[in-house]
Formats: structure tokens, C-alpha cells, sequence
């Protein structure tokens, strides 16, 4: 997946996804002369994966969501 692609999956801008790969927490690899970034689908899905754990120990941490949306 180009990383166009992944902001559009995350909901996020090009600059998230940009810092995403550039501290490691979302694996991609540069390819062709033009230097573009990849990002391969199971990687995305893991990042995912990872979010809804950290999610869930935060919200375990904090006492979850309340009624109106709000931690």
C-alpha cells in the first residue's frame, strides 16, 4: 500500500502516517528510483492490532468510556 493509502485507512493526514513509519511503530520499505514508501497490508493490520490492545489496557487503566463518549 502507498502511504496515501494507509492515511486514508486510518482516517489520519500524510504527516501522521509519515511519523508512523519514521519512528518504527509502522514497518515500510522504500522501493523504485522514485524512493516510493510501502506499506505491506499485514503490517497495517498488526499496527491495528497493536492500537486496539493499547487501547483496551488504557481503558482498563482509566475506567473506561462513560456514557456521553468521554474517558
Amino acid at each position: 500500500m502507498r502511504l496515501e493509502d494507509v492515511a486514508e485507512e486510518l482516517s489520519v493526514n500524510m504527516p501522521q502516517v509519515r511519523s508512523l513509519v519514521r519512528s518504527g511503530e509502522l514497518p515500510a520499505i522504500k522501493v523504485g528510483g522514485r524512493g516510493v514508501w510501502r506499506v505491506e497490508r499485514s503490517e497495517l493490520e498488526a499496527y491495528i492490532e497493536r492500537q486496539y490492545v493499547a487501547t483496551r489496557e488504557g481503558l482498563k487503566q482509566d475506567g473506561g468510556i462513560t456514557s456521553d463518549g468521554s474517558r
